[in-house]
């Protein structure tokens, strides 16, 4: 849609105020900076904070509203409603879109959800089997044309949550087919959710602004990390028991295609992310399978002190890949996870050796302590950052230059 200053330089050019050159380039200026920008760039904390909230109370009215009237409704409005409900949301975007882009996106956001709910509402209209691993297939189909045509972060967050959550699902009705114990079950999908929150995380590069499409990447994996790994580090505490090994070996094939797919695709996507650098996304790999080995190797030939050293080596690895390729947001999560590994060695392994007062006051220590040298330190790899930065956005004359999405 044309927007009021596209109008206005039209204007100026057919009355000769400007050559159709210098139109031409503010024309192009102003597509580059608007593609570059996110939305709601412009606006204060506070109206995108109300965008946000607005947009979830609107999402959250209309199921409550489709909800308590869904039983009273005929099959025929029932679907005409839903069809309505999705194609309304992303007309209103769409006329929204000319004089307040933020709006039209929170609108094409809530469309985008109504459409994957209208999806399985849709499946009980019409009595369909039970598979909802299809419906999350299609909500994230749906959600990638939306992305191929609006370029809007939303539809791009949905796309990267869906697909996961559609492998995961066709994981576990597989596992429940072959009767698989629900330790060998978790363990393939949480792999490859940390392994592909790792890469979304390695998506950008370079000191300046990330893209749009790899802004979102970045968040998702960033918010995703933590709970992934400390997720992994938990199972990995669970050893399957001697009894169900034998099923497990029974059911090698599965095994191995869960696996492949838990760690190739992660892998096939840092590739055609960071082509010459994805070979650190295999780095990774290999670590998350070495924590794993760690696991089944006897408990007095490791000893407990082994698979702590072992992610804190990841972690301080984070901490060095980020400043390698200059990206704070690996530093900062890197010295989080190390953090995280020191005090859950010293919760499991050094207070039920102390007395409670004892433990107590070596916990607090360690967090006056740790914390403080932790911070200091961080600090430190920050500052350095800096001064890398600093020299070669001198000249260059700027921000550095960004990758194409």
């Amino acid at each position: 849609m044309a927007t009021d200053w596209q109008h206005a330089l039209q204007r100026w050019v057919d009355a000769g105020l400007l050559p159709e050159s210098t139109a031409a380039a503010i024309a192009a200026w102003e597509r580059d900076r608007q593609r570059l920008a996110p939305a709601g760039a412009g606006l204060s904390a506070p109206i995108r904070i109300l965008l946000v909230l607005g947009a979830v109370l609107l999402g959250a009215g209309v199921l409550l509203l489709v909800a308590a009237h869904w039983d009273r409704l005929a099959p025929g409005w029932r679907f005409g409603l839903l069809i309505g409900l999705v194609a309304g949301l992303h007309g209103l975007a769409a006329l929204a879109a000319p004089r307040q882009p933020s709006a039209a996106t929170a609108l094409h956001a809530v469309g985008s959800i109504a459409y994957g709910g209208g999806v399985f509402l849709a499946g009980q209209l019409f009595h369909l089997e039970a598979h909802w691993p299809a419906g999350l297939l299609l909500w994230g189909l749906g959600a990638g044309l939306g992305w191929v045509l609006l370029r809007q972060w939303p539809q791009l967050a949905l796309l990267t949550l869906l697909l996961p959550a559609w492998l995961v699902s066709r994981w576990t009705l597989s596992c429940e087919a072959a009767d698989l114990p629900l330790t060998a079950c978790v363990r393939v999908p949480l792999a490859g959710m940390l392994l592909l929150a790792l890469v979304l995380l390695a998506a950008p590069r370079g000191t300046g602004p990330a893209p749009p499409a790899r802004r979102v990447l970045l968040w998702v994996g960033g918010v995703a990390l933590l709970p992934a790994s400390g997720l992994w580090a938990l199972h990995l505490l669970v050893d399957p028991p001697p009894q169900t090994r034998e099923l497990l070996a029974s059911q090698r094939p599965l095994l191995a295609l869960g696996w492949a797919l838990a760690l190739g695709l992660p892998l096939l996507l840092a590739w055609l992310l960071r082509r010459r650098a994805c070979w650190r996304a295999g780095l990774a790999g290999g670590w998350l399978l070495v924590s794993l080995g760690l696991t089944w190797v006897q408990q007095e030939l490791v000893g407990a002190l082994l698979p702590f050293v072992w992610w804190l080596i990841g972690g301080l690895a984070l901490v060095a890949w980020g400043l390698q390729e200059q990206r704070p947001e690996r530093v900062n999560l890197g010295a989080a996870l190390a953090a995280g590994t020191v005090a859950t060695f010293y919760a499991s392994e050094v207070m039920s050796r102390l007395d409670r007062s004892l433990s107590l006051i070596g916990l607090g220590a360690l967090c006056v302590a740790g914390g403080w040298l932790l911070e200091r330190q961080r600090r430190r790899w920050l500052g350095r950052l800096s001064a890398q930065t600093g020299p070669e956005r001198a000249r260059s004359g700027g921000d550095a230059p960004e990758e194409a999405p």
